[in-house]
């Protein structure tokens, strides 16, 4: 590790979350003879929202299933779940709300939990911060007697929320208050802005008691100012309709002394704007979420903890490294598999690692038909390399015919418990076989664009099982059929929207119809499954009757032409390369290119689609494109500042002359499309070293004030060095995050390492077996070196990392703008 001392430089804060929406019960039925709901969820950063599900139609009990992954790009005091009911013709009606703060959210982290919804109280929903200067004066007025005089001077607000989805004109009134007075000023309104600059001063006489005696210096009596108090409210102007209130702090005049006292406070809801109503049930709400906040400190802090993992796959017994006992000692593997599997990737050894895992869980494997079906250490990291190397494959292979079943459905339903009055079963059943055929024959056609890194571990596993049983001929095709088909595109195909293949779930006759699908496409292509003996695999009648319609030699022979191709080693094409990679797209604002005049006519909703070729927008989704921008001409992509059009989450995508100014619908959209178009740029060779963050208006840039358009940019440009477009990983960072967990897990490392002194001295577990029999020890001795070495890198470790945290909350004193005062000053 190099002797830097972990002062805090070049530490860099990444926050993510994940998770789940799964299903809501019990939600409020309308008054009147329709008392379903058609329901959606949103997620809301504060009072942001960054994601939305799918509308479920007419239901109380809506099921949504989708998840969520993304960064997190800004400080938030709040995480919310609303569930709304979809309106037609007036506003969506918000139903109830699940809010977690922040400082809470380890609480539930991969956990599913029950959240019982709490009403929407518009009092309630604030977000934002104030920047308040105050002071108290001594003043003697005309006729010679002694007062104080309060002094407030507001100046300014960051962060208030959007209003209808647009900038709110904000105003402040600033009270003092107490038993008897409460006397009330007002700011001017600002207009159009999410960080109002006030600058505002007034002023407030506080009398003194007739009792008063002078003093050489002026004290103002304890019971006197404890009852006096500052309140300031924020409130969107809402000319002709009601105004919206923004939030509110308190401030006791007590806490002000001689000097003056100046902070940033976080707004707060109302004093009753918390507090639950005494309201019917609204219903609940069940979600998973996990949320990692890392403190990713400089490169050369990693390289012990790094280089001992990636020896992983070369230590024998592979149960003695370091990776595998990262997956021995984290409670849910998820965790340790998601970092793992990128930082192996990252430096190229997933293949050796995932072979050597694969042939342990081979010796525990008895039974040909169980090859691979467990969710051990082996599978589940399997699941995740293709999940990052096969985005692409998927989506050149199956994106296109998903969009034509969940866009133009054919109903497809042949359960005779199921079907419904004038259901012709026979139209149904060639429905579906129709959407078999087409999925099945793409997929056994695009052997060509599966990854190099697939067919290289195929290729392990085939030969693995093959020498595991050597007397059954069919293992090394179910060993790679085992995931290809069943664990990578079955799952595809009945769950598009965790591949990013579909924006949402599916709706449910949709969901029902890629069901069916997805068990006829797993069983064509497990190996042997046309021999009549395997029809038993289908629990249902009609399954079997409509599978025999598939027992033709052209199936088998397809598959195995197929597994063949993919567990080859010959050099096959990058995967997707020859026809464009679709890579995001959705709806923005983008603003009218050669134009002066501004205003909110100058900004038009459009369709933009991001492909590896390409970044094109279109009037609708699905129309032909209006404009589009060869990647290859990209010059930089960066955000541009709020001020420049009064707009937030806005970026600026440079590629001539003139740069598109583009508007996201939130923080967390925007960071996705700049990180998307500067990772598919990144390798462009013209590429700009400045750029202007603002704009260039009425003769010139609000950034410099240089008045020539085509004046040489004043900022640097914030993307890196040129990177891998298709698998863009931060080494460092997965390696913080498999340091936090082993931190996390500390105790079982230890019992970990006091099992493996038991089984060295007694020749085997003789005592207290429950205390180590879920750990797999092959060998005591390596397992307790790797251990060793572990927990030391780790305790070497906590240091800087607790240098930085003190350094972090002593810096950031209470009341800067980093860490505003949360409630009253005490």
């Amino acid at each position: 590790m190099a002797a830097e001392d972990g002062d805090g430089e070049g530490v860099r804060v990444l926050q993510n979350l994940r998770g789940k929406i799964c299903e809501a019960k019990n939600l409020v039925p309308y008054s009147g003879p329709n008392k379903m709901r058609d329901c959606f969820c949103t997620i809301n950063l504060d009072q942001e929202e960054v994601f939305r599900t799918q509308v479920v139609e007419k239901s109380l009990s809506p099921f949504f299933g989708e998840e969520f992954y993304f960064e997190i790009p800004r400080t938030f005091q709040c995480l919310s779940f609303y569930i709304y009911d979809k309106s037609v013709l007036q506003r969506d009606l918000r139903i109830g709300k699940v809010a977690i703060k922040k400082e809470d959210l380890c609480k539930y982290t991969s956990k599913e939990t029950w959240f019982l919804l709490q009403p929407v109280d518009s009092n309630s929903e604030v977000q934002g911060k104030v920047h308040l200067e105050l002071k108290l004066n001594e003043l003697i007025t005309d006729n010679g007697s002694v007062c104080q005089q309060l002094v407030v001077h507001i100046k300014e607000c960051h962060g208030l929320p959007l209003v209808n989805g647009q900038n709110c004109d904000p105003y402040a009134t600033v009270s003092l208050m107490g038993p008897s007075r409460n006397d009330q000023k007002k700011t001017k309104v600002k207009k159009k802005t999410s960080n109002p600059q006030f600058n505002e001063t007034f002023y407030f006489e506080v009398t003194r008691s007739s009792s008063y005696t002078k003093k050489s210096q002026f004290q103002v009596e304890e019971e006197d100012i404890e009852k006096l108090e500052v309140r300031i409210d924020l409130w969107n102007n809402g000319n002709l309709v009601q105004d919206v209130f923004l939030g509110e702090i308190k401030v006791p005049v007590k806490v002000l002394g001689n000097d003056s006292f100046q902070a940033w406070y976080l707004l707060q809801p109302r004093e009753n704007g918390n507090k639950p109503s005494k309201t019917d049930d609204l219903g609940s709400l069940r979600l998973n979420v996990c949320y990692t906040e890392d403190y990713v400190l400089p490169s050369e802090y990693y390289v012990s903890l790094r280089n001992l993992l990636l020896k992983s796959p070369d230590v024998e017994p592979v149960s003695a490294s370091a990776a595998y006992i990262l997956g021995e000692v984290c409670r849910d593997k998820y965790d340790a598999v998601l970092p793992l599997v990128r930082l192996l990737l990252h430096h190229h050894k997933i293949v050796p690692f995932v072979t050597a895992v694969a042939e342990l869980d081979l010796k525990d494997t008895q039974e040909v038909n169980t090859i691979f079906r467990g969710n051990t250490l082996a599978t589940r990291c399997l699941d995740e390399m293709m999940k990052i190397v096969g985005k692409h494959y998927l989506k050149v292979t199956l994106k296109p015919v998903l969009d034509e079943i969940c866009e133009s459905p054919k109903p497809c339903e042949i359960d005779p418990i199921k079907l419904k009055e004038g259901d012709n079963v026979e139209v149904h059943k060639e429905n579906l076989r129709y959407y078999v055929d087409k999925v099945f024959n793409t997929i056994v056609q695009s052997s060509i664009s599966c990854p190099t890194l697939m067919c290289d571990v195929f290729y392990s596993l085939r030969h693995l099982a093959a020498k595991r049983f050597p007397n059954d001929p069919h293992v090394q095709y179910s060993a790679v059929s085992s995931f290809v088909f069943l664990r990578f595109f079955a799952v595809a195909v009945v769950s598009p929207h965790t591949f990013h293949l579909r924006p949402h779930h599916p709706d449910a006759q949709t969901s029902r119809t890629l069901t069916l699908i997805s068990k006829t496409i797993q069983t064509l292509g497990s190996w042997g499954s046309l021999s009549k003996s395997k029809l038993s695999s289908f629990k249902e009648t009609f399954m079997c009757e409509f599978f025999k319609t598939f027992q033709e030699e052209k199936f088998t022979e397809a598959v195995q032409k197929f597994l063949d191709e993919v567990s080859s080693t010959e050099s096959k094409e990058p995967s997707g390369m020859s026809e464009p990679v679709h890579l995001k797209e959705g709806e923005m604002y983008k603003r009218a290119q050669g134009r002066t005049r501004i205003g909110k006519k100058n900004f038009k909703k459009r369709w933009f689609c991001l492909t590896s070729r390409e970044l094109t927008y279109h009037k609708q989704r699905d129309k032909e494109p209006i404009y589009n921008i060869p990647i290859k001409n990209i010059l930089t992509v960066e955000k541009l500042e709020e001020s420049a059009f009064n707009r937030k989450n806005m970026f600026q995508v440079i590629y001539g002359e003139k740069p598109l100014y583009i508007q996201a619908n939130n923080c967390v959209e925007a960071s996705e499309w700049i990180e998307a178009l500067c990772r598919v740029s990144r390798c462009n060779q013209r590429r700009l070293s400045v750029y202007h963050p603002s704009a260039f208006l009425n003769g010139n840039w609000l950034c410099c004030k240089a008045t020539t358009e085509n004046t040489k940019g004043c900022t640097p440009c914030t993307a890196g060095v040129p990177a891998d477009i298709q698998i863009e990983i931060d080494g460092d960072r997965e390696t913080e995050r498999i340091y936090s967990l082993f931190a996390i897990n500390m105790p079982k490392l230890q019992k970990m390492e006091e099992a493996c002194g038991s089984i060295a001295v007694y020749q085997g577990p003789q005592k207290e077996l429950d205390d180590y029999s879920n750990f797999t020890i092959e060998d005591s001795v390596a397992t307790f070196q790797t251990l060793e070495q572990i927990i030391a890198i780790v305790e070497k470790l906590n240091e800087p990392h607790e240098k930085y945290r003190k350094k972090r909350s002593s810096s950031a004193k209470y009341g800067s703008e980093e860490n505003p005062i949360v409630g009253k000053v005490s």
